[in-house]
């Protein structure tokens, strides 16, 4: 069978390769919606360093996606279920270790081929049912799975007290996990702490809403997750270690492309944790269809999708990347091709 694969070749350069494949005994998967990561756009714009993109192109992009399966040879899926798409490839490491962190595990859409192909073949344990889940938000789903594998490795590292919790951040990934903590933790008051007066409008079910420099001197919390990332990590850490109670965890989510100072004065005076999360593994998609599923959850993250027009060709692709830039959370289009 001949499939289509859209691969970035170069910045802003996408071209068509026409593959010959056997999908064997794989779930055969016609991808539907997807979403637009700030990873993709680094890639897409040539943001990365030169090294790097000369090492991982070319490859198709997109990790975050919804589809429908039109086979199943191994009987988990019928053929029409619609299902979101785990880009994570397991590694080998030892026992207690996730999956995404395993020696040898890679990543869709960064150094292998993405989700932008005309047809995807998965093995069944990186498929996720997610009938009943409207396909905008569903795109969104590996999104969320990130979040929840924070909660995670939050509920494994941190002290019991966990009344005030704090993120810091405004965009999609803040809002995106505080929406999943409001599920999974429904007895903490979240602290938001952003630098934008219409994002942090949006945040109206957190306990308390501060842009960075109105936030009382004396505010604390028990623990606090970093979601700026960018320009923004040196400052949102630092926030936090000025401001987080003794012991305090701080969860690291904000991907900084450049090094940032930490004052390990402060962090071993207060005897504070910090943990890294980056992706996710197949329990926590299960764990982000469960979160799709709560009551008004959906209602809250279609708030930050805006909808592109369907994705037909090369040219439409080139234009959906540049109507993100524009968008203040995420885009999702349909993928037709």
């Amino acid at each position: 069978m001949i499939n289509s694969i859209y691969q970035l070749v170069a910045p802003k350069s996408i071209a068509v390769k026409f593959e010959d494949v056997s999908f064997g005994d794989k779930v055969l998967i016609q991808p539907r919606y997807m979403a637009i990561c700030h990873a993709d756009q680094r890639y897409y714009q040539g943001r990365r360093d030169p090294a790097v993109m000369r090492r991982k192109l070319p490859m198709a992009l997109i990790h975050e996606c919804c589809g429908q399966v039109l086979k199943d040879p191994s009987g988990t899926f019928a053929p029409g279920a619609p299902v979101v798409l785990i880009p994570n490839v397991p590694g080998h490491g030892p026992e207690g270790v996730y999956e995404n962190y395993a020696a040898g595990s890679g990543f869709l859409s960064s150094g292998r081929d993405g989700f932008m192909r005309e047809l995807v073949d998965l093995d069944p344990d990186r498929v996720v049912g997610c009938a009943g889940i409207d396909p905008h938000v569903a795109a969104m789903t590996e999104f969320v799975s990130v979040t929840c594998h924070a909660w995670h490795r939050f509920t494994q590292a941190a002290h019991a007290k966990r009344d005030r919790i704090a993120l810091i951040g405004d965009g999609a990934m803040a809002y995106t996990l505080a929406c999943t903590l409001s599920v999974l933790m429904p007895q903490s008051e979240l602290i938001i702490i952003g630098h934008n007066a219409d994002k942090l409008a949006l945040f109206s079910f957190a306990a308390e809403r501060y842009l960075t420099y109105e936030a009382p001197e004396d505010l604390t919390f028990d623990h606090a997750f970093e979601c700026a990332g960018g320009e923004g990590s040196a400052a949102a850490v630092q926030f936090v270690i000025d401001h987080i109670a003794p012991q305090g965890t701080l969860m690291l989510l904000g991907v900084s492309e450049q090094p940032i100072p930490v004052y390990t004065r402060d962090v071993l005076e207060k005897g504070m944790t910090l943990v890294g999360c980056s992706r996710s593994g197949r329990e926590d998609f299960e764990r982000a269809i469960e979160v799709l599923r709560h009551p008004g959850i959906q209602d809250r993250l279609r708030q930050i999708i805006h909808v592109a027009p369907a994705v037909h060709t090369v040219k439409d692709v080139k234009q959906v990347f540049a109507l993100d830039l524009q968008t203040p959370f995420k885009t999702v289009f349909e993928w037709g091709v």
